[in-house]
């Protein structure tokens, strides 16, 4: 009887203890909820996107809130409540809009406060002190005209009034960044962009723009010119001995290509494949050295004809009817077989590999933006990081890739956009371009 009523006593003391445990747990917790916020800014701008993210997983969230003081006036940006328990983690983005909470340029302190399920209430309270920045960034274009090619490239420099995050040049929908340089001993900031091989002046966006660290936005119009520009057009015969000749190396290299009829392959090839690898070059281009790499005229394949020019519109046919098209984004070049190919400027090899359409091939990293491709090597004599001068042999040509014969494909791309290579060839281009833009810049 005293047994049966000792571990009833002590049955009774477990159960306790475990209704203590985990009110303790939960209800009566003591563990405050966490708080992290991305940007962890200290400026503010005029419309400043904050991240905000709370996790509580003991007893869960209940208030949130953000808040923001100045002059002795607090306001509210943003709050919830969550009476039910259960939520242990939120993220939210909270905007803080400078004009509306009417937020002057100074000082302020910005607030985030989280508080929990528990009976005690747990809070965590994180106070920063912000400066609020409404100004955007000036931007000082330092070339009045730039005289620009459909498929050409152009640079600009321009500075800034301040400090800023990022900058550069939108061209349409495409963005080229600016790299920190000097000019006549000032530092200034230079951009190299690309033109559109279809620009027009009526349709044609140029401009300048800066984002500063308060993340303020600043876009200026770009003077120019553009140049009249025509781009052949030709019609290219698929025989059979071609498509016999290259389809099965790219049936190789692809699984899902095998067994498929050649034709079929072709058409692969020449549409999901030009662009997967164009994708790929993009990516390449997409980090470059932040300063100048190169010097002086860049470098033509010695003792050369010209095969196929830079914008050439190619319809192919096939058994007399169109079956696709093409631009061709490079020069071909060809000498004697397997002839030495030198690197056209100093730099710095980003890629050395089989590249899809382009076979073996070699790209170069000029610095700034700027690159250059070679493709259809039999050969390649470099590896990917190894810095080169202008004229050093980094391979052989070939006719590897969609080559119907022995040549160079040379490509110039910059951020990332093929432009014509025949402008960094022409050493009045590039002193009317870039020598003289830097010297007159101040």
């Amino acid at each position: 009887m005293h047994r049966k009523k000792a571990l009833w006593f002590a049955l009774i003391g477990l159960a306790a203890l475990g209704t203590f445990w985990i009110l303790t747990l939960t209800i009566l917790e003591p563990e405050k909820p966490k708080v992290v916020m991305t940007p962890d800014a200290g400026v503010i701008g005029a419309r400043q996107s904050l991240s905000l993210s709370f996790s509580d997983r003991r007893s869960g969230l209940r208030k949130l809130s953000a808040s923001i003081t100045q002059d002795n006036r607090r306001q509210t940006v943003w709050s919830i409540e969550l009476p039910d328990r259960g939520v242990a983690e939120k993220t939210v983005t909270v905007t803080v809009d400078a004009a509306k909470l009417r937020l002057r340029d100074g000082s302020a302190v910005l607030t985030v406060l989280a508080e929990d399920h528990s009976l005690l209430k747990n809070q965590t309270l994180v106070e920063k002190t912000v400066t609020i920045d409404t100004v955007p960034p000036q931007i000082f274009p330092l070339n009045r005209m730039n005289h620009i090619n459909p498929g050409g490239s152009c640079v600009l420099l321009y500075r800034m009034s301040e400090t800023v995050s990022a900058s550069g040049v939108w061209v349409d929908k495409v963005f080229f960044p600016g790299y920190p340089a000097s000019a006549a001993g000032k530092p200034v900031t230079i951009v190299y962009f690309a033109v559109p091989l279809d620009a027009k002046k009526e349709n044609l966006s140029i401009r300048l723009f800066a984002r500063d660290t308060a993340g303020n936005e600043s876009l200026v119009s770009v003077p120019y010119l553009l140049l009249a520009k025509k781009f052949r057009r030709d019609a290219m015969n698929l025989s059979d001995g071609f498509l016999q000749q290259k389809m099965p190396e790219f049936q190789a290299s692809h699984p899902d290509l095998r067994g498929k009829p050649l034709l079929e392959t072709f058409l692969y090839v020449n549409g999901v494949l030009r662009e997967e690898n164009r994708k790929t070059i993009q990516s390449l281009c997409a980090k470059s050295s932040p300063r100048q790499l190169w010097q002086d005229t860049f470098v033509r394949m010695k003792n050369a004809s010209p095969m196929a020019q830079f914008g050439d519109h190619r319809t192919y046919l096939y058994g007399g009817k169109a079956v696709g098209e093409s631009v061709h984004m490079g020069v071909d070049l060809a000498s004697t077989a397997q002839a030495p190919i030198e690197a056209v400027n100093s730099g710095v090899v980003v890629f050395a590999s089989g590249l899809g359409i382009y076979g073996n091939a070699v790209v170069i990293d000029h610095g700034l933006g700027l690159f250059s491709l070679y493709g259809h090597l039999s050969e390649i004599g470099v590896k990917a990081g190894q810095s080169v001068k202008r004229n050093d042999a980094i391979g052989r040509s070939g006719v590897t890739g969609l080559a119907g014969g022995d040549h160079l494909h040379l490509s110039i791309l910059v951020g990332g956009e093929f432009v014509n290579p025949q402008e960094w060839w022409d050493p009045h281009w590039i002193q009317d371009n870039v020598t003289k833009k830097m010297a007159d810049a101040f």
